[in-house]
């Protein structure tokens, strides 16, 4: 235990790609104690070194295969946060690090892209509110972004219809071997959503259309080929949206020629020609962070259909664009505002669920002052 009155935040796959740049974000907030944790002390001793800012920063060895309780009890974080993944190929025991929290009584978020992980979270809700903690899942683009944008865009709609997506990176964002596991995981694979209204089907990553993402008063994006991605978004936004038709999510990796080879692998896994893509991650992962070309920019776009309480059609879209390596803090801002909030006294109510809802779209806006972010 510690007297230390900062906020002690235990970040799980700290020096990773969603970790680095979540304590990138803290690093300004002196009222933060942020203890840089993973297999490899010395990678996370090495991140502290190139963080400034006035942030307390502690490089400590975390093992989420081993004994996550008493590692949780050792460090004494207020928050846990699990930037590690992915979160889709945990094996047998994917929920012990929440299970540690909730027998420490702490507090805990996570950034699962994975829509089974974040959809069997409930099974916690019970336990999670009689130890008085929050156990808020998917605390990133994919669901919370997404869910903030469509409630601000639905403002004074009767009825939501139908909900698309899709995210840009830029090619120089850099991308981590994991978040190219979970992608290899379910290409060419059964990802369920909404059609007509009804529980479907789909292939992952066969799927795709094509859309320019334009900010008013910016020069746009270049126009960019989406993939159907299997994230939170497609299981958890028809929850807050009841009577949704469809919903639609969409990744859109540049260059083009190796986002179609991907396309052409993933369509040999669902008509059964290859097994699966995942022991092609690692080259993958190498491929993508050797060759870069396009536009170092990146964005993001959410467009609704629906109906105004009169009956009458309505259609709007949300645009955002991201200039250089401010686009790839984004995924780590859902975190960032939560954290932020309990600072300022604002606690998520106990309970374990998705995070999707609790993050506003000005909450965003607050992350986004001062960074090359536009929106419109």
């Amino acid at each position: 235990m510690t007297n230390d009155a900062r906020l002690r935040i235990l970040i799980v796959g700290g020096y990773g790609v969603f970790g680095g740049r979540l304590a990138k974000l803290l690093a300004d907030d002196e009222r933060c104690l942020v203890i840089i944790a993973g297999r490899s002390i010395e990678k996370a001793e090495s991140l502290i070194a190139q963080l400034g800012g006035r942030a307390g920063f502690i490089a400590a060895k975390f093992d989420r295969d081993g004994d996550v309780l008493h590692q949780v009890k050792a460090l004494s974080p207020a928050i846990i946060v699990d930037a590690s993944g992915p979160f889709q190929g945990y094996g047998h025991d994917p929920y012990r690090l929440v299970r540690a929290a909730i027998d420490f009584g702490v507090n805990y978020l996570d950034l699962a892209d994975g829509s089974g992980f974040v959809e069997g979270i409930a099974q916690f809700d019970a336990a999670s509110k009689a130890s008085g903690i929050f156990v808020l899942t998917g605390v990133s683009s994919c669901a919370v972004l997404t869910a903030a944008v469509v409630g601000e865009l639905a403002a004074g709609m009767g009825q939501v219809d139908t909900i698309t997506g899709g995210i840009a990176p830029s090619p120089y964002a850099g991308v981590g071997e994991n978040v190219v596991r979970a992608v290899a995981s379910y290409a060419g694979k059964d990802v369920r959503l909404v059609r007509g209204g009804r529980p479907a089907v789909a292939s992952g990553l066969t799927e795709t259309r094509r859309y320019t993402i334009a900010p008013p008063g910016r020069l746009p994006l270049n126009s960019r080929l989406f993939s159907l991605v299997d994230v939170p978004d497609l299981r958890e936004l028809p929850k807050l949206w009841p009577g949704l038709d469809a919903i639609w999510m969409g990744a859109g990796p540049v260059p083009e020629i190796l986002h179609r080879c991907l396309i052409a692998l993933a369509t040999g896994v669902r008509f059964k020609l290859i097994p699966s893509l995942s022991a092609l991650a690692p080259l993958f992962c190498k491929v993508i962070n050797t060759i870069h070309w396009d536009e170092h920019r990146g964005g993001m776009f959410v467009s609704i259909t629906g109906r105004s309480s009169a009956g009458e059609p309505m259609a709007r879209s949300w645009h955002l664009l991201a200039e250089g390596d401010d686009g790839p803090l984004i995924p780590s801002m859902a975190v960032e505002a939560v954290i932020r909030k309990c600072l300022a006294g604002i606690r998520p109510l106990p309970g374990a669920r998705s995070a999707a809802g609790e993050v506003s779209l000005a909450d965003y806006e607050a992350s986004f002052r001062g960074r090359a972010i536009f929106i419109g």
